[in-house]
């Protein structure tokens, strides 16, 4: 048997001490550090061929439905998942034939206005629609987020052979399972010319959905009681914007120029913007409005803002002046969300009741109808529940 001295039995006593204590201790770091904040992610591919006019018009249309459904989403923990939106477009002649005539038109933004902006800005010009390969482009590019917890989405619309490209669409889905990413076909036409021009494979790889639309349909407006209510409401929340920075004008004026954008395609298009801006979660604007950075950052934040960068109705006024008046308008906001709140929950069961009347009414399937029941779906994998 061999024997240490005692120096040598203190030392490595005092190694194993060292050892455990280090183990202990990086156990209670990592117990006590945060999770990983949880996203929705979802990338919206549009076919810009001649004949997606009517695909167009339903994606800027069915922005805010879907914004809203996903700002609805709970994780367990009662978080609102961080929403961000990506969107390109293919089948464009005029775009690089080496890309695939591919185009990312956003990466993965919050910023609805902008994104608004960007779908407004769509038209469309005939070329070839390579499905797997803006589907690769999009798995490639993006920035998709490394939490499993987080739904990571993939909706892809348009029409004619799947299968076109040199770049096979198994490929892509091969890319979008390595990342947890699901894929959604929807085909605009009916549903068997969709199987006979392959879409329904490109949801089967991606443990998605495949799913035909009439892009030409148009949801109903049924007017309501509530209607001009919503858009006074809405110009009194616009008037709670209080904007910084050397982009907050533009930022600013842009927000009014959606608004008028969306009701300009219907009276029901505009109302949906305004209840997905009542919804704080979901359209917030801190690079560019002093609510909502307060909201997101304290007090502390607004002492950071450069007053030169301010409007000239305000570069005048004291830190603490701006704190008041920023506080005001921040108050003045909670309550007019609180009423465009209770009045669309008022005008969503009106329309409920009027669709019950109308209920022999068959309602072709958009891209609005189609992409929401996804959505719902498809969240509760993620442990999300959407009231």
């Amino acid at each position: 048997m061999r024997y240490f001295s005692r120096p040598a039995t203190a030392l490595l006593t005092a190694v194993a001490f060292i050892v455990v204590v280090s183990f202990t201790n990086s156990q209670s770091i990592s117990s006590s550090a945060k999770p990983a904040p949880v996203k929705i992610q979802a990338a919206i591919l549009l076919d810009v061929s001649n004949s997606m006019d009517g695909l167009i018009e339903q994606a800027k249309a069915q922005l805010w439905n879907m914004v809203t459904v996903m700002g609805k989403a709970k994780c367990d923990n009662d978080v609102t998942p961080a929403i961000e939106i990506a969107l390109y477009e293919y089948g464009r002649s005029s775009n690089d034939a080496k890309q695939g005539y591919v185009k990312k038109i956003n990466g993965f933004i919050s910023d609805l206005d902008s994104l608004s902006q960007n779908l407004f800005s769509l038209t469309t010009l005939g070329g070839d629609e390579y499905c797997g390969q803006v589907i690769y482009t999009a798995m490639s590019e993006l920035g998709w987020d490394n939490n499993p917890n987080s739904y990571k989405v993939i909706f892809i619309a348009g029409n004619e052979d799947f299968l076109q490209g040199n770049l096979h669409y198994t490929k892509s889905c091969d890319e979008a399972k390595k990342k947890g990413v699901i894929v959604n076909t929807i085909y605009c036409g009916d549903r068997l010319t969709g199987i006979r021009e392959h879409w329904n494979l490109g949801a089967e790889c991606g443990n998605g959905s495949f799913n035909n639309i009439n892009q030409d349909a148009k949801i109903e407006d049924i007017p309501t009681p509530y209607d001009s209510l919503l858009y006074s409401y809405n110009e009194k929340l616009n008037n709670t914007y209080v904007a910084y920075g050397t982009g907050g004008g533009y930022a600013f004026a842009n927000q009014a120029r959606q608004d008028a954008y969306n009701s300009s395609m219907s009276k029901t298009a505009g109302i949906k913007r305004i209840k997905a801006k009542s919804n704080s979660k979901v359209y917030n604007n801190a690079v560019w409005d002093m609510v909502d950075l307060l909201e997101k950052d304290g007090d502390g934040a607004l002492d950071k803002v450069n007053k030169k960068e301010l409007p000239d109705s305000l570069k005048n006024k004291s830190k603490e002046e701006l704190k008041a008046l920023v506080k005001q308008k921040s108050e003045e906001r909670g309550n007019i969300q609180k009423e465009i709140e209770n009045l669309s929950k008022q005008r969503d069961a009106y329309l409920a009741a009027e669709r019950v009347k109308n209920a022999n009414k068959n309602e072709a399937a958009t891209l609005e109808t189609e992409v929401e029941k996804v959505i719902r779906e498809q969240a509760q994998r993620f442990k999300m529940k959407i009231d």
